[in-house]
């Protein structure tokens, strides 16, 4: 008979005392390699009797799976442990983005809104939004637009089926002027949001598509005036289109939800093809429809037109990217087309400011 104890407790103390993987590779081959000295021990009981295999055979087995599982918890041990250690050394910041090059990109559009969103947070205003599916009252009538109204003919909305509301009827929101009635409705004044989102109305063309993006700014306070709306337009377009001075010019115009109403054309220089200052802009381009909020449309909000006053303006931030970015096609702009979304996309470290727009 062979004393087992003796060599079980060497080879576990071995394996103990390995600190790294060769170390314990080179106690498995010693111990149960071809001619380790388990396996040399296992060899042994063919040239026994039957009466001494029945003794040593399973204490020989016994050592050969005590040996096996020592030695596989202690490779599971020291590979954690590397692990840890590899873990604890690399690090990684994980608000990056993906590691350039990257396939994906910032839509033109998402990127625009970005920097409008921060032009104006800059500016003291807030971001308000409110459902694409709007209600008759919110779209239109809390706005002052008449039922004869052209813009509530079926050829320019789409009107929505199925809503469990007979009597009420239900709109895709031609614009984000209800995100203005909303806000008047849930909160007291003063008040300074921009309201962008999706709007949809029935046109299709190289300028128009059905859904479009639009961004609404209001402003409702005491003492607000034309003069603050000429500042806020002057100061966003400014950063907007990255020129230290513009020039803007106010057309009387006619909207329902505003009184006075004007449409806001911008001087732009033919050299630069940006908006300029006065005696370099030759030419003028119409940015955005605006006015002063009308006293129906705040006393519809439950507020008190005689205390509080406010302006209100609107544009299409798809219009905004095509001047901004050189685009031709405002349809490009929802096909989904990989190549041309690779040369107009913008890399995510793109990040706008109110001193400088997009900074590329």
């Amino acid at each position: 008979m062979t004393d087992t104890s003796q060599l079980q407790a060497d080879i576990l103390a071995q394996i103990d005392v390995a600190s790294a993987p060769d170390a314990l590779e080179a106690v498995r081959v010693a111990a149960m390699g071809k001619q380790g000295s388990i396996t040399l021990l296992l060899k042994t009981l063919g040239g026994m009797s039957p009466e001494e295999r029945a003794v040593n055979g399973p204490a020989f087995n016994g050592l050969r799976e005590t040996v096996t599982a020592a030695l596989s918890a202690k490779k599971a041990a020291l590979d954690e442990a590397a692990l840890n250690a590899k873990l604890a050394a690399e690090t990684q910041d994980m608000t990056l983005p993906v590691a350039l090059p990257a396939t994906g990109s910032v839509h033109p559009v998402s990127q625009v809104m970005d920097e409008l969103a921060e032009i104006f947070a800059d500016m003291g205003f807030a971001v308000a939004s409110g459902p694409e599916i709007e209600d008759d009252w919110h779209n239109f009538t809390a706005l002052n637009i008449p039922e004869s109204h052209p813009a509530r003919a079926m050829h320019d909305t789409f009107y929505v089926d199925g809503k469990p509301d007979a009597e009420t009827k239900y709109v895709l929101r031609t614009h984000t002027s209800p995100v203005q009635i909303r806000t008047m409705m849930g909160q007291k004044p003063p008040i300074r949001i921009i309201a962008p989102g999706r709007v949809y109305r029935s046109d299709s063309d190289a300028t128009h598509t059905p859904m479009f993006h639009q961004i609404e700014g209001l402003v409702i306070d005491k003492g607000i005036t034309l003069a603050h709306l000429r500042w806020t337009l002057e100061t966003f377009i400014k950063a907007f289109f990255e020129v230290d001075d513009v020039v803007l010019r106010f057309r009387p115009s006619y909207f329902p939800f505003t009184e006075p109403s004007v449409e806001v054309d911008v001087g732009y220089s033919s050299k630069t093809n940006k908006p300029a200052g006065a005696g370099q802009a030759d030419k003028w381009l119409e940015v955005l429809g605006s006015g002063m909020v009308h006293p129906r449309v705040i006393a519809a909000c439950g507020l008190d037109p005689d205390e509080w006053q406010g302006f209100a303006f609107g544009t299409g931030v798809d219009r905004l990217a095509m001047l901004k970015y050189g685009l031709t096609d405002l349809r490009a702009f929802f096909d989904g087309d990989i190549k041309w979304l690779k040369h107009h996309g913008f890399s995510a470290f793109d990040l706008p400011s109110i001193s400088a727009g997009a900074v590329l």
